[in-house]
């Protein structure tokens, strides 16, 4: 096998071997509200995943640029408040547009024809078409230092309040998500998005 050191990489290299590694990774698209401006920020995120269910939250993790907190993140401090948007082929092209390093004071869905609704218990707005939404309130926050306590992510925990599933890809009766219908967008490396081919059912051990 090849090997490498971590410490021995650079920020990029490192970061290729994880994200061309750790995949698919889900995709958190994720709105918030600035307090002061009243402008509803998107964005997407791949550093996201479940931590618990007796409590149900999910951890959502956003690295700094430039040591700099980014829009998501300080309106989540601040509002306590997002929802997050799982993602298909029908809003793929949507989030993707919203990736763009946008002034704080201007909104990644000014420029699309994004349709917006108002959400069932947090003050931030939701995207209606994405298939899955899940509205979330701030539980825990953590600075993520680097050696020398530089803050270089934070992340979040955060308990999910309400979920929003379309009517196609969610059974009723047997509270099933159907993943072929759902067909989700995940995460590889670069520019690579990728779906699911198929699934395998494997029973677990008792």
């Amino acid at each position: 096998m090849l090997f490498y050191s971590a410490k021995d990489l650079t920020t990029k290299q490192n970061y290729k071997f994880l994200t061309g590694s750790i995949i698919p990774r889900p995709i958190a698209w994720v709105t918030t509200l600035n307090q002061e401006t009243k402008v509803v920020n998107a964005a997407p995120f791949s550093y996201f995943n479940a931590v618990a269910k007796d409590l149900p939250l999910v951890s959502l993790s956003i690295n700094r640029s430039n040591q700099q907190m980014k829009d998501t993140a300080y309106n989540l401090l601040h509002q306590k408040e997002g929802v997050i948007h799982l993602v298909n082929d029908e809003v793929l092209a949507e989030m993707n547009h919203s990736s763009a390093s946008l002034p704080a004071n201007k909104s990644e869905l000014d420029e699309q024809n994004t349709n917006l609704i108002n959400s069932h218990e947090v003050a931030v707005p939701a995207v209606k078409n994405a298939p899955i939404r899940f509205e979330v309130r701030l539980h825990q926050y953590i600075p993520v230092t680097d050696h020398e306590d530089k803050v270089i992510s934070d992340l979040f925990i955060l308990e999910v309040l309400n979920y929003h599933f379309q009517e196609t890809l969610f059974d009723p009766e047997k509270e099933y998500i159907d993943p072929l219908i759902f067909d989700p967008v995940a995460r590889l490396a670069g520019n690579t998005y990728s779906h699911l081919a198929r699934t395998l059912d494997l029973e677990r051990p008792k």
